[in-house]
């Protein structure tokens, strides 16, 4: 039975785990961002097309796609330390790899390695921290353990410009050593065991059908930004493909129930259903823009990468100011409010945008963006705990699989779509006496739509509650 939560502080122990893993954590959030700046420099260091470098950030996510359905399975098989210690070193060796890589085919190939080890490492992050929660103070715990979510998708092109301001590509992936073996060692030291669990087979089927449909979805998502958009062959086709595929593990699941890859039978809570679709919704909200806003200074504005990755750094400090005050106010007043606040705050902010020219004052986008960032801190804290309300410790790791995706596809999808109508309007500008920065404003439009059909999502989500660690007997190996 959910009981409502107290004002209890974040409990020693769990911020020690949630400290553990956000240095592990901060590899890998940071580096999927931070290659993004770096496409068209690597084309040129590796004598390559912009066509085949754009498998570094492809084949990453697509790797992504792949491991993410397997940490349910893989956590009940070896445990989360274990797990996690295992997906660092293959992060590691990704990164060494990637700094040496004397290819394009070769650093593709890194990028795979490292997206192997990121896709176990993002929901095992938030599972892990959840479970040592069991339920209490849940918005001050996301709060901590979200930080390189949050900040990671506004800092990682920031640093990434800076480092090829400066520095050679291959620190790109240096950066990343460190936090790797920081992170191991302080893992080996203070994460807790896992106590020995039945275990349970691999879904093979399942995985068959889930893991190649994510990657068919998100492939031909991230083509989607070429000429002819969603007319592409290979869009629709991948796109086809895997909503087929995703459709014949959704009937497999059904028959398997608990014993399935992914138990899907928690879309039918309220929480997981209602968090995971506002969650696709932040994702193209959050990637959606970040794919607009440098562009927008870059093609409108005139200033170059780095400079247009530092007017974004308002948004990361706004963010980073709301993580606190949006754990408290979730824990007190419940993810719905906190969540639908958020979400109108991000709207509005980016409605100066819709109208921006390309003589708008520095200053007040840069407030804009203060703001901006605010409401996204304000959306993501409430939104990551929600989906966990009322579940008992066997099914968070479920759940986080499914958030994850759900965000995942989510900003691909955002991006797509809001590549494809810049693109339809810029056309429509080399055509016309439109300014180009009118482009933008309708590509802007679309971008707060998104925020304000989470607005009304919102009222979806459940009031104060508290995780549920007894709902069914968990079977212990002797």
């Amino acid at each position: 039975m959910s009981t409502a939560p107290t004002k209890e502080k974040v409990d020693p122990k769990v911020m020690r785990v949630a400290m553990v893993l956000i240095v592990g954590g901060l590899a890998v959030v940071f580096d999927t961002t931070i290659v993004s700046v770096a496409l068209h420099t690597l084309a040129i260091q590796l004598h390559s097309s912009v066509a085949t470098i754009q498998w570094v950030s492809t084949g990453y996510l697509l790797a992504l796609g792949v491991t993410i359905p397997l940490v349910s399975w893989a956590q009940n098989r070896f445990g989360g330390k274990l797990l996690w210690m295992f997906a660092l070193m293959v992060f590691l060796a990704g990164s060494i790899g990637s700094s040496l890589a004397w290819s394009a085919p070769s650093l593709i190939g890194f990028r795979i390695v490292q997206g192997v080890g990121g896709g176990l490492m993002l929901p095992l992050m938030t599972t892990l921290v959840m479970q040592a929660a069991a339920g209490k103070s849940l918005g001050r715990t996301m709060s901590v353990v979200s930080l390189p979510a949050v900040l990671g998708p506004i800092l990682g092109p920031v640093l990434g410009g800076v480092i090829l301001n400066w520095l050679d590509w291959r620190w790109l992936f240096y950066v990343n050593i460190p936090f790797c073996v920081v992170g191991f060692l302080l893992a080996w030291k203070m994460l807790p065991t896992d106590p020995r669990m039945a275990q349970r087979p691999l879904d093979v089927l399942g995985f068959i059908a889930l893991s190649p449909g994510i990657v068919g979805i998100l492939y031909g998502l991230s083509n989607a930004s070429n000429t002819n958009g969603f007319a592409r062959p290979d869009v629709y086709g991948p796109l086809l493909a895997g909503a087929a595929l995703l459709l014949t593990f959704v009937i497999h699941a059904l028959r398997r129930g608990d014993s399935a890859l992914v138990d899907i039978r928690l879309f039918t809570h309220r929480a997981v259903a209602s968090a995971s679709a506002l969650l696709f919704l932040s994702g193209a909200a959050l990637y959606g823009a970040m794919l607009l806003l440098p562009l927008y200074f870059q093609q409108v504005r005139g200033v170059d990468a780095l400079g247009a990755g530092l007017l974004l750094v308002p948004q990361g400090i706004g963010t980073f100011f709301s993580r606190s005050l949006a754990g408290r106010l979730t824990d007190t007043l419940g993810a719905k409010w906190v969540t639908l606040i958020g979400f109108a705050i991000v709207g509005v902010a980016t409605v100066p945008f819709a109208f921006a020219t390309a003589s708008t004052n520095d200053w007040i986008l840069m407030a804009a963006l203060l703001v901006r960032g605010f409401g996204l801190g304000a959306v993501t804290i409430p939104l990551m705990t929600a989906a966990f309300v009322g579940l008992d410790r066997s099914d968070v790791a479920h759940a986080s699989i499914i958030t994850r995706i759900a965000q995942q596809v989510g900003g691909s999808f955002g991006v797509a779509l809001l590549a494809v109508i810049l693109d339809g309007a810029l056309a429509h500008v080399a055509a016309s006496t439109r300014s180009v920065s009118s482009a933008f404003d309708e590509a802007f439009w679309w971008s707060i739509g998104f925020t304000f059909m989470a607005v009304v999502l919102s009222f979806a989500l459940p009031g104060r509650a508290r995780i549920r660690t007894t709902r069914r007997p968990v079977t212990a190996v002797r």
